[in-house]
C-alpha cells in the first residue's frame, strides 16, 4: 500500500491510466465504443464461437480478453499481477471457467481453486482467493437444497461430494492462512450457498477471518441478512459487498413464476442498502469486509470513514473492482493509501467467453459503465496531447 493518505480524486485520469501506453488507451477506446453496437452484443455468443472455429482466437485474445482477463492460465496471468503490483494493487485470481456440469469438471475446478490458494500463500501480491460454488457443485443440487427438496440416493452422493470439495477448499485456505471469497449467485440457489459458507465461517474463522460470504445488495432482503449474521455468529465475520450481477434474470424468473422479485424496486434503494451495509461493516470491528463496487459515491463514503477513524493501516477493509473496469477508482484509491485488489479472471478463452460477454452486456448503456469508461479514457488521451 502506498504511504500517501488523503481522499482520492476519481477525476484524476493521470493516475488512473498511468499504467497504460497511448496505444493501449486507443485499443481500450475502440473496445468500449464497440459496446455500443447492438449487433455485436446481440450476436456475441455465436460470433465468438465462429471466430474461434475459424482459428482467429488471437482477435479475441488481443481485444476483449486482454482488457478483462489476466491470461489463459495462472502462469500466464503473471504480467497482469506484476503490473497491478507496480501500482500498489493486489490481485484476486479468479478461475472463470463456467457452464461445466460433470463431476470430473467439478473436481478439476476444485483443484484449480486450491492451486490459486497455494499461489496466494506464497505471493504477497495476491491477498485473496475466490471461487463460485456452481464451479464445484451442480446448480440443480444447489437449487434442490435451497428449496428443501429431498434428494434421491444418486443426488445425495453427488451432494456429499460437492460439500467435500467445498470443505477441502476452505480447509486449505485456513491451513495456508489465505482469505477466501465465496461468490454470490442466483437467489434461488443462494440459500444453500449461504448455509455452506456459514458452516465454513464457524469452523475456520475462529482465530481470524478466512472465509468471506458475498452479499448482493440489489436484493431487498440482504441488508437484514447481514445484520442477522452479525448478531447470531460469534466467530470472525467476512463479507464482500457487491450490488449484484443477475438483475434481469432474477426479475424475469420472478415474473414468469409469479413470486415477488427479490430485486430492489429501484437503483436508489440498492444504493441506500449498499451504503448502509458498508457503514455497518465499518462500524463492527469483528467484520472484515471487501467493498466490491464500481460506484464512486460508495467508495468515497468508505474512504472518508477510514481516514476519519484512522483505520488506513491494517487489512480489515479492502476495495475491489474488476480488471479492465473502473481504473479511475482502483488506481486513485491505491495512490491515496487504501487497500485495493482487482479481480483478475483467467482460463481458456473459449471457456471464459460467458464471463466476457457479461462484461460486454453490462457496458451497453451510454449512461452506464461504457459511457463512463469511454469518457475517462478520452479525457486522458486529450490530457496527454496537451
Amino acid at each position: 500500500m502506498n504511504e500517501v493518505s488523503h481522499l482520492p480524486s476519481f477525476d484524476n485520469t493521470k493516475v488512473a491510466f498511468a499504467h497504460k501506453s497511448n496505444f493501449q488507451l486507443r485499443k481500450a477506446q475502440w473496445l468500449f465504443r464497440s459496446f455500443n453496437s447492438s449487433f455485436l452484443l446481440n450476436n456475441g455468443a455465436w460470433l465468438s464461437k465462429l471466430t474461434i472455429a475459424l482459428g482467429l482466437k488471437g482477435i479475441i485474445k488481443a481485444t476483449i480478453f486482454e482488457q478483462f482477463c489476466g491470461g489463459e492460465s495462472m502462469q500466464a496471468s503473471e504480467t497482469a499481477i506484476s503490473k497491478l503490483n507496480a501500482s500498489g494493487i493486489g490481485t484476486i485470481l479468479d478461475y472463470s471457467v463456467e457452464g461445466e456440469e460433470s463431476e470430473e469438471a467439478f473436481d478439476q475446478t476444485a483443484v484449480e481453486v486450491m492451486e490459486t490458494i497455494i499461489k496466494a500463500s506464497q505471493d504477497a501480491r495476491i491477498p485473496f482467493s475466490v471461487f463460485k460454488v456452481t464451479g464445484i457443485v451442480s446448480f440443480d443440487l444447489l437449487h434442490a437444497q435451497s428449496e428443501g427438496r429431498e434428494l434421491n440416493e444418486a443426488e445425495q452422493i453427488q451432494w456429499e461430494r460437492g460439500k467435500a470439495r467445498f470443505n477441502s477448499i476452505c480447509q486449505m485456505a485456513h491451513e495456508k492462512q489465505v482469505r477466501l471469497f465465496v461468490d454470490a449467485e442466483e437467489s434461488w440457489i443462494q440459500d444453500a450457498i449461504d448455509r455452506l459458507t456459514e458452516e465454513a465461517m464457524n469452523l475456520y474463522n475462529q482465530e481470524s477471518c478466512i472465509v468471506y460470504n458475498t452479499i448482493q445488495l440489489y436484493r431487498h432482503d440482504r441488508l437484514a441478512y447481514l445484520k442477522e449474521q452479525t448478531e447470531m455468529c460469534s466467530c470472525h465475520l467476512g463479507f464482500k459487498l457487491v450490488r449484484g450481477a443477475y438483475m434481469e434474470k432474477e426479475r424475469a424468473r420472478a415474473l414468469e413464476m409469479g413470486y415477488q422479485s427479490p430485486i430492489q424496486v429501484d437503483k436508489a434503494s440498492t444504493d441506500r442498502d449498499y451504503n448502509a451495509a458498508v457503514q455497518w461493516c465499518l462500524e463492527h470491528p469483528r467484520i472484515s469486509c471487501c467493498i466490491g463496487t464500481h460506484n464512486e459515491d460508495s467508495s468515497l463514503l468508505a474512504a472518508k470513514w477510514l481516514q476519519e477513524q484512522g483505520e488506513m493501516e491494517g487489512s480489515r477493509v479492502y476495495f475491489s473492482q474488476l480488471l479492465g473496469m473502473s481504473d479511475h477508482i482502483s488506481y486513485n484509491l491505491s495512490h491515496s493509501g487504501y487497500n485495493v485488489a482487482k479481480y483478475v479472471p483467467y482460463g481458456p478463452i473459449s471457456a471464459v467467453m460467458p464471463y466476457l460477454l457479461r462484461r460486454a452486456q453490462e457496458n451497453t448503456s451510454a449512461k452506464g459503465q461504457a459511457g463512463r469508461e469511454l469518457s475517462l479514457i478520452e479525457r486522458e488521451m486529450k490530457r496527454r496531447k496537451q
